[in-house]
């Protein structure tokens, strides 16, 4: 994985995400543009494209940024400060993403929003996938697991999926959300918590009937 040192002493996964402004301020300290880039795209800040890889129509990126080789960013993406979309990556039409890594191979390839998160390599979202990355409350968000809590220092924090996990249209995960590699996640849920490397998650949704008074 080219971005592998990205990593390096972090104690937590999540604690790359507190020195992306650093890390991404240094893979763009001196800019290359070696991709495509339509005329009606918008590059702001110091952006950084990898060879091969394509900038479609009306994107706006704010950098700092850097998009690598053969990554394809489809017509209306707003890609935000201090994101990383490695090699080969798919950001699809009127997606967002917002200070996040994204690893070679992930593609979130319709209508999704990806904030303060990491996909893994391999990753796919379904269409209208939303990593949501702050509570309402907007306090620390704190990951609970195995009656064990563990206080990640941010208040903005959407979900780390793992390598080779899928997850379904329309789906939603809570800030703090943790999915191990290799999981599927089905259409239509709301997730929240630690999902287990090797899992599928399905909904289990009822519904209630109330008479009219």
């Amino acid at each position: 994985e080219p971005l592998a040192h990205l990593f390096h002493g972090c104690e937590q996964v999540w604690d790359v995400l507190k020195k992306l402004p650093l890390e991404v301020t240094l893979l763009t300290s001196s800019p290359q543009i070696l991709g495509e880039v339509h005329p009606t795209a918008v590059l702001a800040g110091a952006v950084s494209v990898g060879a091969g890889a394509v900038i479609g129509p009306h994107v706006y990126i704010q950098g700092p940024v850097y998009i690598g080789k053969g990554a394809e960013i489809r017509q209306g993406a707003f890609v935000r400060e201090y994101s990383i979309i490695g090699d080969n990556c798919i950001l699809g039409h009127n997606s967002e993403v917002k200070g996040a890594i994204m690893l070679q191979g992930s593609q979130a390839p319709h209508f999704a929003y990806i904030g303060d998160s990491i996909l893994g390599r391999g990753v796919n979202l379904g269409a209208g996938t939303k990593l949501a990355n702050f509570k309402l409350q907007g306090d620390e968000i704190v990951i609970r697991h195995l009656g064990e809590s563990y206080p990640t220092g941010l208040r903005k924090l959407g979900a780390i999926i793992g390598d080779g996990s899928s997850v379904g249209c329309n789906a939603v995960t809570a800030p703090g959300t943790l999915i191990g590699k290799n999981c599927w996640i089905y259409s239509l849920i709301s997730l929240r918590g630690v999902i287990p490397a090797s899992s599928i998650v399905k909904p289990s949704q009822g519904f209630e009937i109330v008479p009219i008074t």
